[in-house]
């Protein structure tokens, strides 16, 4: 059964840092895709990073150049760095792979607030 953990949300001030880490289990191989969606309160459910199994990486404009997205292949884990963080990043962010089908996390609160 896969499994999809994500760790690390908080609450954090305007500018601070946070690194969420989701786990995987119960997939065999590489993920091709390993990747963060968001959602905030009232707001559909949004694309913020994903990384494929050959390290191309991808980000939605308004993170660019905060976030880091990152996977460690030997611990099937996913990494995203939030760095200089805004009110607007506040979201629950499900992590979610790619293998044969789409797996999503239960997703984890990210609160930006001073």
């Amino acid at each position: 059964q896969v499994q999809l953990v994500e760790s690390g949300g908080g609450s954090v001030q305007p500018g601070g840092s946070l690194r969420l880490t989701c786990t995987v289990s119960g997939i065999t191989d590489r993920p091709d895709v390993m990747g963060w969606y968001r959602q905030a309160p009232g707001k559909q459910r949004e694309f913020v990073a994903r990384i494929t199994r050959a390290g191309s990486e991808t980000y939605t404009d308004s993170v660019k150049g905060r976030f880091a997205i990152s996977r460690h292949n030997a611990q099937n884990t996913v990494d995203l760095q939030m760095n200089s963080v805004k009110p607007e990043d506040t979201a629950v962010y499900y992590c979610y792979v790619v293998f044969r089908r789409d797996y999503w996390g239960r997703g984890t609160q990210v609160t930006v607030s001073s």
